[in-house]
């Protein structure tokens, strides 16, 4: 679940970090060398509607700042964020004073995180009843086996190798996905290198399954939303709250733990 950020005088800055970030980074596509030299000598770009290099970066201070307040966007009226936005600049008098501005501000903040809190629970709720529900469904299937903890596990492949105990780490290959088969993450898509993992830092849901997996096997875990990252995922999460996690694990080798 992505992070909201409430905070605007960070949505400005970085609109304005945009506005005056190298050209190259606004060049269109297949543009020649000839032509890029043109437009790094100050020339603007033909774009209907914005005349001149002033138009152009404003428009793209705008989107930005758009962009940014995406996620608070039903919370604000947007004629009149332009009328506060128009009398801050002219430096004239204001409707608000500061300290009027920082009590509504704190106000609004509150109530936002009430909302998102409020969302969040409904979410974790939502996610813990279908995930409880796949899980009894999945229990029935042939090779499924769930343990008293309720992590569910399946052998793809069966190793001959040492178990991992302790606080061991293991080398793993693995794919990570939702239950609609989304991938969220996986050793492929970080170059395909095995990843090295210390047992007492994962999910409780990983160091469960992976102490039951001989060195050499390949195993299917699915991970309930108590033994995953359960109602309080980290910040920018590819996985909402309570989520059913699937991996398959691939225990490559059993490792050194770094320090």
């Amino acid at each position: 679940m992505k992070s909201r950020s409430l905070i605007l005088p960070a949505a400005l800055a970085s609109a304005l970090l945009l506005a005056a970030c190298d050209k190259e980074a606004v060049k269109p596509k297949g543009e020649s060398a000839e032509k890029s030299e043109t437009a790094d000598s100050g020339s603007t770009l033909n774009i209907p509607g914005l005349k001149d290099e002033k138009a152009q970066s404003s428009y793209v201070v705008g989107m930005t700042l758009g962009k940014q307040m995406t996620e608070i966007k039903d919370e604000l009226d947007i004629d009149t964020v332009v009328r506060g936005l128009k009398d801050e600049l002219a430096g004239g008098a204001k409707k608000v004073t500061d300290e009027q501005a920082q009590e509504i501000m704190a106000g609004f903040m509150e109530r936002m995180q009430a909302k998102m809190m409020a969302e969040q629970m409904a979410a974790a709720r939502k996610n813990s009843e279908e995930g409880q529900k796949f899980m009894e469904e999945n229990a029935k299937k042939e090779g499924v086996k769930t343990t008293a903890s309720g992590l569910q596990y399946q052998v793809l492949e069966e190793g001959k190798g040492a178990k991992p105990s302790g606080n061991d780490a293991v080398k793993v290959k693995y794919t990570g996905t939702l239950l609609d088969g989304t991938v969220f993450d996986s050793t492929d898509k970080n170059g395909g290198e095995p990843a090295i993992l210390p047992l007492d830092r994962v999910i409780p849901g990983w160091a469960e399954g992976l102490r039951l997996m001989p060195v050499g096997s390949k195993y299917k875990l699915w991970i309930p939303g108590n033994l995953g990252y359960g109602e309080q995922v980290p910040p920018g999460a590819p996985f909402p709250p309570n989520a059913t996690l699937v991996f398959e694990v691939e225990l490559v080798e059993i490792v050194k733990a770094p320090k």
